[in-house]
């Protein structure tokens, strides 16, 4: 076989490669599971069996014995509810950043959207939608209530299906918090009060007074639930699914790890379940997250379930058991944040409200310590642009001004080795086919000259990290979702939506849908522009001496353009940018060395030999 068809078969081999690796690292999203079908009776069906927590007091003799809440008692079957969410009124949200509703039923915060964020560009799309109620397409919400203990039964207590009296009146504001009542009719009643600031953080104060004869102990707890997958996943480099946090320890748990909870038998039913004294509980998307956050400095257990049955994912967080003696009144108090991950805000919370750790449900991924610099810097330079593009380009400015001492000592490494570019072309003569020889007397070549010929890779392996890191940055932060550059680029966070296959817009066609073969093809103007850079920056390194590495490295900058070519426009650009500085840095180092190189006729000589290839 000759050295040609061996190069063509290596040439496939490794394209069949780096295929297989690029679908392993960034398969195909799930379908999502298709929900609008479920008839209502079985979403309200789905409710009946959310479980509710027990009261896990140690048996003392004011306690009693403790009390389990089975699926079905968890619905709580009052006489007062009997009619479905639907049927009851509910109470407004109008905040400056959130619009919703409250159920009277169970109480529970189930529609809620977000006011500054829209699910496309389009003028006329819909806000993006957080909670959702009982009944519809992929139901989520929060609920809150007591579990009971000692001698009460389930129908004393408020569970999902309690309708609760509102005592306040107009909508729930920041300068206007909701009051509701419920009397269970045998000497207790409850109170609920909930307040919510100007971002997205509720405050859910649950408040007893026992008017009967005998002590009564029960547990607070808060829940959220979710009622099968979210509509839309990530890839499989984001954390999608539980996040807590519990005494400092970061916990991430996947939606295929909770499934794994229905078989592992616990207290209180199948379940994750974790005794804290401080920290957070809550399910995090792309770019929104809904918490649990106990009262801060106070004790709780997260715990986390699941329900093969109906589908549902459920976390709680229950607070300790109380016990309230005859006319007394005991309260609980938490939070639930609701929202979008915003750093600011995020840090906002962590920093003045007591909420640990809480800008690390932002997935920061693995280099951490690169990411969350990156970040801050990106955002800093951001605040002084104006313009997420131009600050990703100010970024790369400041990177390359961080590795220079670097970069140059391997930018002058490759200029003597294109100063070595003769003597090496004698040696290729001299040896023949003798590849052993060519090899020994190269490294003597450059033991003589004092080069490394490996110094020209350090930058690249410094870049890998950094690259990276910036594209979990730009796929993960909210504050780069529809961000604008200039132009056709709208949105830094997706892929560059224009096409050469239409002539960039010109052709009265549009490009290629999503999902096809030809839109894998169907690359913008960033991406060709990428490829460019990457071939120009080649044109100043010497060639390998292999004839198979040469041709695997001459093939490379249209390969990234292909493989890089549905990434996020923000990466792209990062990659555009940091190539034409590395370019105009290895041209100068060279030219001051001597030896600049001629660009123009390194091109010629490829159009050369590809004319002489052809025939």
């Amino acid at each position: 076989m000759d050295d040609q068809n061996k190069n063509l078969i290596l040439a496939t081999a490794l394209s069949f490669i780096v295929i297989l690796v690029w679908f392993l690292l960034f398969p195909p999203q799930d379908t999502p599971k298709n929900t609008a079908k479920q008839p209502v009776a079985e979403q309200n069906a789905g409710a009946a069996k959310t479980q509710a927590p027990a009261a896990s007091a140690t048996a003392t003799a004011t306690a009693g014995a403790t009390a389990t809440a089975s699926a079905s008692q968890a619905a709580g079957a009052t006489p007062e509810a009997k009619a479905t969410a639907a049927d009851l009124p509910t109470v407004k949200i109008d905040t400056p950043r959130l619009e919703g509703s409250i159920s009277v039923q169970g109480g529970r915060i189930d529609s809620l959207q977000l006011k500054g964020y829209k699910e496309t560009l389009a003028k006329d799309s819909p806000l993006v939608r957080l909670l959702s109620p009982v009944g519809k397409p992929d139901a989520y919400y929060v609920l809150y209530g007591w579990a009971p203990g000692g001698s009460l039964a389930y129908t004393d207590v408020p569970g999902a299906n309690t309708v609760w009296t509102v005592a306040s009146k107009g909508a729930l504001t920041p300068k206007n918090p909701l009051v509701m009542t419920w009397n269970n009719g045998k000497g207790l009643v409850f109170t609920r009060r909930i307040s919510v600031d100007d971002n997205y953080m509720f405050t859910v104060t649950q408040g007893v007074k026992n008017t009967t004869g005998a002590a009564v102990t029960m547990e607070p707890y808060g829940m959220i639930v979710r009622h099968g997958l979210p509509p839309e996943r990530g890839s499989t480099i984001l954390h999608e699914g539980v996040v807590q946090m519990t005494d400092g320890k970061l916990d991430e748990i996947g939606y295929g790890g909770m499934r794994k909870f229905e078989d592992v038998p616990t207290e209180g039913g199948p379940a994750k379940v974790v005794h804290a004294k401080s920290g957070w509980i809550g399910f995090t998307d792309k770019y929104w997250m809904t918490s649990l956050i106990p009262e801060t400095g106070k004790p709780f257990t997260a715990v986390d379930k699941y329900t093969k049955a109906s589908d549902i994912y459920q976390l709680e967080s229950r607070l300790p058991v109380m016990t309230v003696a005859p006319g007394a009144s005991a309260e609980a108090s938490s939070r639930v944040f609701a929202g979008a991950k915003e750093y600011d805000t995020l840090r906002m919370y962590q920093n003045q409200k007591d909420v640990p750790r809480f800008v690390d449900s932002i997935d920061w991924g693995w280099f951490f310590f690169l990411t969350k610099p990156i970040y801050w810097l990106l955002h800093k330079l951001h605040i002084l642009t104006g313009n997420v593009g131009i600050a990703i380009i100010c970024l790369v400015i400041v990177l390359k001004l961080i590795v220079l001492p670097l970069a140059y000592k391997s930018y002058v490494s490759m200029a003597r080795m294109k100063e070595l570019q003769p003597e090496m072309e004698a040696l290729k003569e001299r040896a023949g086919d003798d590849k052993q020889k060519l090899q020994k007397e190269m490294m003597q070549l450059y033991k003589e000259k004092k080069v490394n010929p490996a110094a020209g890779c350090l930058p690249m392996l410094f870049q890998i990290p950094i690259f990276f890191s910036l594209y979990k940055v730009i796929y993960v932060t909210i504050e780069l979702r529809q961000a604008p550059f200039f132009g056709w680029i709208r949105d830094l966070s997706a892929p560059d939506p224009s096409s050469w296959m239409n002539l960039f817009g010109v052709l009265p066609f549009p490009a290629p849908m999503e999902h096809s073969f030809l839109a894998t093809l169907s690359i913008g103007a960033l991406p060709i522009l990428l490829g460019i850079t990457m071939w120009l920056q080649q044109k100043l390194n010497p060639a390998p001496a292999d004839a198979t590495q040469k041709m695997i490295f001459a093939w490379m900058p249209w390969v990234f353009m292909f493989m890089l070519g549905h990434f996020a426009s923000g990466l792209v650009l990062y990659y555009i940018t940091n190539n034409t500085l590395t370019f105009l840095q290895q041209y100068m180092i060279m030219r001051s060395h001597g030896h600049p190189p001629d660009i123009f006729g390194n091109i010629r000589s490829s159009f050369k030999r590809g004319k002489s290839a052809a025939k």
